[in-house]
Order: structure tokens, then sequence, then C-alpha cells
């Protein structure tokens, strides 16, 4: 019979909680920028009165900043999109609190519900339209803080068929 079990090597953890991190103050890796989108989404009496529509051009407000990051809230109504265009060198979690967007990209298109998020590296290259009848509200986190926002001339390909739009949910 071996004597030697986990407990024994690794010793109990409860035993030893300096070995524990202490919870960070703000996020710091991908799924925690997710984690935090999540929870403002969750918690609409935060973001909710802030809204305002813009039939002009797109309405936005920052919410947030931390350390490397920045926290966006932005309306659409319907028609009004961002243009084809990248985030430098920030990363980012789009989600969608309220409506639908559409986002296109060179590999097509798909509609993002409500509670849909899309978690994007540097350099990703889309456009986020609101194609539906209703107005439509986004949370966009960006790590580090946006600094740049590039344009991009928009490519000349065939269009997706409506049957192959691909759909994201929560």
């Amino acid at each position: 019979m071996n004597s030697d079990s986990d407990l024994q090597i690794a010793g109990d953890i409860l035993e030893v909680p300096h070995l524990l991190q202490p919870p960070r103050e703000h996020p710091a890796t991908v799924s925690e920028f997710v984690g935090l989108a999540r929870d403002i989404a969750a918690d609409r009496a935060q973001w909710r009165h802030l809204v305002r529509y813009d039939a002009a051009s797109r309405w936005y407000h920052r919410l947030r900043t931390g350390p490397g990051y920045e926290v966006w809230l932005l309306s659409w109504v319907p028609g009004q999109g961002s243009g084809l265009h990248d985030h430098g060198r920030s990363s980012g979690v789009l989600t969608v609190l309220d409506g639908e967007l559409t986002e296109r990209t060179e590999r097509g298109k798909r509609v993002l519900g409500a509670g849909a998020q899309h978690v994007f590296a540097p350099g990703f290259v889309h456009e986020v339209v609101n194609d539906a009848l209703e107005p439509a509200v986004s949370l966009h986190v960006y790590f580090p803080g946006l600094t740049e926002m590039p344009m991009h001339a928009p490519q000349c390909s065939a269009p997706v068929p409506y049957d192959e739009v691909d759909t994201v949910s929560a």
C-alpha cells in the first residue's frame, strides 16, 4: 500500500492560505474581462439610465476605466453602423445588452442578439451595424484602453446568403 497521497504531497490547501492568490481588484485576463462585461450587463441599474439614442450619430459613453482597460456603452438606432475598422493594439469584448446587432467580417456575418458576446484580438477587422427595426445597446471592453480605431475600405465580396447567417447567443 502506497502511503503517499495527494494530500501528503501537496498539503492541505486549507492549511496554506498564504498560497492562495487574493482576488484582484481589476480584471487582467481575457476570461476576467469577459466576466466583467457579463457582470455589467447583468446590473442594468448601473447603465440603463445612461443610454441615449441619437439619430444623427452613434451615441457612446465611457462607463468605466481601470488600469489598462476601458468600458464603453454604445447605442445604435436602426441603420447605424461603425464602418469597417479594427481596434489597433487593443483586444476587446463586445456584448449586446439590448436589441440585435450584425457583425460583418471577411468571413461573413453573424447576428448577435441580447446577451451575445464576441471576444476579439488586436487587428481584428469588423463592422457592426444595427440591421434590425429596433434600437440596440452594446457594451465594449477594450484592453489595453482604446487609443486608435483605424478605418478600412469596404472589400468587394459576394454577399453572404441570408440562410448562412451565424447567430450567436448567450
